[in-house]
């Protein structure tokens, strides 16, 4: 007699946020954009998590927190996917996809070595010029440096 077994992989939150679908190889850098490091509240990170659509996949989940969504659509930029769910009562309260802003502000560094970003205390300001379901193509608002978001070094 066999038994088909199903647990879940992550652990279901009472309430918070869960950020899914996030590829596994910039799950990392969503924990940097987010600020999550330093959290004093209950953060679950999965990693190289089985999905259906995206073969692997990383998710975050964060207890009794509800990030303000211009924080949480910052992971737009490695993660065009992302899917976030709010939690309220073990339920999925609202759900919705990522949104990409119009400006990226303080979240990557310039690769231009001349940059006045990296030669003076100053927060780095992108445009996003190009979004399309694989990538993001990003324009230094200083010095005109293009840079694509699966590239970008996140400050």
């Amino acid at each position: 007699m066999t038994k088909d077994y199903k647990e879940l992989a992550v652990a279901a939150l009472r309430s918070g946020t869960v950020i899914d679908h996030i590829p596994s190889q910039n799950l990392f850098k969503a924990v940097k954009i987010l600020g999550i490091e330093g959290m004093d509240r209950a953060v679950t990170i999965g990693n190289n998590l089985e999905s259906k659509r995206y073969g692997r996949k990383g998710i975050i989940k964060v207890a009794d927190v509800e990030f303000p969504e211009q924080v949480i659509n910052r992971i737009a930029l490695i993660a065009p996917h992302a899917k976030i769910n709010i939690i309220r009562d073990y339920e999925v309260a609202e759900k919705h996809p990522v949104q990409l802003p119009d400006t990226i502000v303080g979240i990557v560094k310039c690769p231009n070595p001349k940059c006045i970003t990296n030669n003076e205390p100053m927060r780095t300001r992108f445009a996003v010029t190009e979004h399309s379901p694989e990538d993001v193509n990003l324009r230094c608002l200083y010095c005109n440096r293009t840079v694509a978001g699966s590239e970008a070094v996140i400050e």
